[in-house]
């Protein structure tokens, strides 16, 4: 190890930046995150470092920059961009013994900074001693969505606390109590953004001498997967994830987003397949509740979001029933993942004013859906599982008086490295979906144009029996 990893005390203490440009900026935004005296050492600034003069953060040194100019500096940063005024100014800094750290220059950085995971007062460190910054970032990155943005409200409320916790909970219980803080319902209603709940929580267990012994209970979480890429996951989802004792997921998540779940967590498939009936939903509502009531963190991992065609109210009306706490953490639906894909908007100002996001899929006996009622002027009509239903669709837009111009698109596994796409008309979607291969799951996105008249839409399309999908 060529360098040693240390936190330095920032506070009342004077940090030099030597430059005026972009790359002086950059490092006056990460020590403005510390308590340290700033000054900027330049002949001019740019207006990003003026505004920092300007708010009192940091104070401007125009004059020429001697060894004095950086004695009893904690650290130095040089970034001029000059590549021959940095090695002369760190020849100064290294005279009045500073600790110096020149811009993208490693070979003459007595520092080097790391990348920062910032949950103040919690921060993580990670370097590679210049070697590979990329995968630093990378890791970086990970960390990221592994902690809950507000994850240093917690840590500081936990230090506000610690003399109380000493007090009152005996020496032998508290490296028990302060891991039932940081893993249990303290932490996860934190997480939640119920902070409230969470102090009142951790109060009572320190006035109560440490953490409840009573099981505090199972837990369901519906989890939205996204489109199937896996860093299209919510911070949120990525920390149920890593919290689950057991996951049950479907056929439509992809293998990359269990990669992100806690090694040891149970995983079981519950993927539903048409006319299969080995997991049928009242299965998988018993098998989610039982194990929450056994005490376990339980994942309900879905494709998509859970509450967009995920059939989350029958599960969630199932833990309500038997007292079982549920939440839905929501997920990035398939139509936004297309209409990404696609490089297009699914609303434009004048032309498109809504979107309807409908099934293709129904019970059978019910009714299809009403395309009269989803034949609105000016509306991005997102269709799901529907690529069976194609021809009715079809069929049924054009008896509404929709245009066979109408544009269509189709996305088969958006966001995913098989992402397959056709665009078409809606005239000629049947032949297009079955000569480009497409099938479900894909989302049907078709513009209804905004200037068909309302007699083209008064009439009433007759609604066959729901045809399974």
């Amino acid at each position: 190890m060529k360098t040693f990893p240390m936190f330095l005390t920032m506070s009342g203490r004077d940090v030099v930046i030597a430059g005026g440009g972009e790359q002086a900026a950059q490092k006056a935004r990460l020590i403005l995150k510390t308590e340290a005296r700033i000054r900027l050492v330049a002949e001019t600034l740019d207006p990003e470092l003026e505004g920092i003069v300007a708010s009192g953060r940091a104070v401007h040194d125009s004059a020429a920059p001697t060894a004095e100019t950086f004695r009893n500096a904690a650290l130095v940063f040089i970034a001029t961009g000059d590549e021959h005024r940095d090695g002369e100014l760190h020849a100064l800094a290294r005279m009045a013994g500073a600790l110096v750290n020149v811009v993208d220059r490693p070979e003459l950085c007595d520092a080097i900074t790391p990348s920062i995971v910032d949950r103040d007062p919690l921060v993580i460190a990670i370097g590679s001693e210049g070697a590979a910054p990329v995968l630093a970032r990378q890791i970086k990155t990970r960390l990221e969505t592994l902690l809950e943005p507000n994850l240093g409200g917690l840590v500081a409320l936990a230090g506000r606390l610690r003399g109380a916790a000493a007090e009152k909970v005996e020496a032998g219980k508290r490296r028990g109590f302060w891991k039932w803080v940081f893993e249990g319902p303290v932490r996860q209603a934190h997480a939640r953004g119920q902070e409230r709940d969470a102090a009142n929580l951790l109060k009572q267990a320190i006035a109560a001498g440490g953490a409840p012994d009573q099981d505090t209970g199972g837990h369901i979480a519906l989890v939205g997967a996204g489109p199937g890429a896996s860093d299209l996951l919510t911070l949120r989802a990525v920390q149920r994830l890593q919290d689950a004792d057991i996951i049950f997921y479907d056929r439509l998540v992809d293998p990359s987003v269990l990669e992100l779940a806690r090694r040891d967590a149970e995983r079981v498939f519950v993927g539903k397949s048409v006319g299969a009936n080995e997991w049928p939903q009242e299965r998988i509502n018993s098998l989610i509740v039982a194990h929450a009531r056994q005490g376990k963190r339980v994942v309900r991992l879905k494709s998509g979001d859970p509450a967009i065609f995920g059939r989350a109210e029958e599960e969630m009306a199932a833990a309500r029933d038997a007292g079982v706490r549920i939440e839905i953490v929501p997920g990035v639906t398939a139509a936004s993942a297309a209409s990404a894909s696609l490089g297009r908007a699914l609303t434009e100002r004048g032309s498109t004013e809504r979107v309807i996001l409908a099934t293709g899929t129904c019970r059978p006996g019910d009714p299809a859906a009403d395309m009269r009622a989803l034949a609105t002027p000016g509306t991005t009509l997102a269709l799901y599982m529907a690529t069976r239903q194609a021809r009715f669709v079809r069929d049924a837009l054009l008896e509404e008086g929709i245009p066979a111009d109408a544009t269509v698109d189709a996305v088969m596994h958006a966001s995913l490295p098989g992402e397959r796409h056709v665009a078409t008309t809606l005239g000629a979607m049947v032949e297009a979906f079955a000569e480009g291969g497409i099938a479900n799951p894909a989302v049907i996105l078709i513009r209804i144009p905004k200037d068909i008249g309302a007699e083209q839409t008064a009439r009433i399309v007759h609604l066959p029996e729901c045809v399974s999908a």
